[in-house]
């Protein structure tokens, strides 16, 4: 190949890069579709708090071993503690490849979740991250403890915590959120619009109480 066929090659493949990279990003941009609407809260999504008149809902996207979602969880409890009765809150799990504790974490949640536990194991997991989260070793054993902790049944938490049909209900959630052009944690929407504003007590508060004056 000449060096001008050469030169011209590399320039073309930098040009369909930079095009890629520019519809990815501005994918999540798009208008949310009625097809990504219902990917966005489903039938069997968990809310953690329902409103009765149903006119705020926020949905968040988490990694249990995100470093962000653990520093955001302090303001969403504080503003779930206020507007529990006026605002449903939907919690989606979206674990990130990278983390490997996440995904088992996530199932671990939906384990206890069958025993009616589900927020209290969701608790536990953001209140000890320090302690397992952001390390490159399986912490099976640590989520088994916090299931004793919480007086589970144990054999019947190993067993949905194996079962195939609660890691396809996790990963079932991250598709949605793929859909929803979610690409990191935590993400936040607000009656469907992507939250843009800082993860944190205030930035929610004012989310909320924006579209609670509507």
């Amino acid at each position: 190949m000449s060096p001008s066929a050469k030169i011209s090659t590399l320039v073309l493949a930098v040009v369909a890069a930079v095009v890629f990279t520019w519809i990815l990003v501005n994918r999540s941009e798009e208008p949310v579709s009625a097809a990504s609407s219902a990917a966005l809260v489903r039938p069997d999504s968990h809310r953690l708090s329902v409103a009765a008149d149903g006119k705020v809902t926020v949905v968040e996207f988490l990694d249990f071993e995100c470093e962000a979602c653990g520093a955001a969880f302090a303001g969403v409890e504080q503003v779930r503690a206020e507007y529990g009765d006026r605002v449903t809150f939907v919690m989606r799990y979206f674990p990130l490849p990278g983390h490997r504790n996440a995904e088992i974490a996530a199932r671990a949640v939906e384990a206890a979740g069958r025993q009616g536990r589900l927020e209290a194991m969701y608790r536990m997991m953001f209140e000890t991250q320090a302690q397992w989260g952001d390390q490159q070793v399986s912490h099976a054993e640590t989520f088994r403890g916090f299931a004793r902790q919480l007086g589970l049944d144990m054999p019947r938490f190993e067993k949905d915590w194996a079962d195939p049909a609660v890691a396809s209900r996790v990963l079932a959630d991250r598709a949605d959120g793929l859909e929803m052009g979610v690409q990191g944690t935590p993400t936040f929407f607000v009656n469907g619009e992507k939250f843009s504003g800082r993860p944190s007590y205030m930035g929610l508060k004012d989310a909320l109480d924006a579209e609670l004056a509507k």
